[in-house]
């Protein structure tokens, strides 16, 4: 069993997915820039300590950052999970964790990085849409990608149905991602990942 801290900044339903995943991994906190979130609640309920560090007290990004690795640090993490986390991490934090520091994006990077992914891809009008669970680096939604899922755009949809349809694949991918780290499975290679897996897919295609 490893130990993971997820940081998270609103509902956590990501979190709750990987807690529903009984998943060869103990949760040693969760922590939120936000102290009204209600993935903090979620985790105290089930008895995952629960820290609320709000960002709005520290005078820079480093300095909230420091107090960020003191947490992790705490908690003794192998992994740190990022779920629904709102805030860009400094360098000095993402090559402290580097390559056991994974995130979950709803698009399929490294189209559409940032917010309002949705949107953006209804404004281009692709057709395949979806998630990926990466490595973080500094770059903005970059990182070595660990797995995807693609869905199809219907004629219809709206940011809002897209979303959703999207979002219960990440449910389904994140856990299969944070399976493979916690079984050592996951090698990068010259900025790529593989699974030492016989026969297994990085990639799942939705219906609609």
């Amino acid at each position: 069993m490893i130990k993971a801290v997820v940081l998270l900044s609103g509902r956590g339903s990501n979190f709750k997915a990987l807690l529903d995943a009984d998943l060869p991994v103990t949760f040693s906190a969760a922590i939120s820039n936000r102290p009204d979130a209600a993935g903090l609640e979620y985790a105290h309920a089930h008895g995952i300590p629960a820290v609320a560090l709000d960002h709005k007290k520290f005078p820079t990004r480093e300095a909230f950052d420091e107090a960020l690795i003191a947490e992790i640090e705490k908690a003794g993490a192998d992994l740190v999970v990022l779920a629904g986390y709102m805030r860009i991490l400094t360098r000095a934090f993402v090559e402290r964790y580097a390559g056991r520091l994974i995130n979950i994006h709803p698009s399929l990077l490294p189209s559409f990085p940032g917010l309002h992914t949705h949107e953006s891809a209804l404004r281009e009008g692709v057709k395949i849409h979806g998630c990926t669970v990466h490595f973080v680096t500094a770059a903005l939604d970059h990182g070595p990608v660990v797995i995807q899922a693609a869905v199809p755009v219907l004629p219809d949809d709206t940011p809002e149905t897209l979303a959703a349809r999207v979002l219960a694949q990440e449910h389904r991918i994140y856990p299969q991602a944070v399976r493979w780290f916690a079984e050592g499975k996951l090698v990068i290679s010259d900025g790529c990942v593989n699974v030492r897996e016989q026969g297994v897919s990085q990639w799942v295609l939705a219906t609609p």
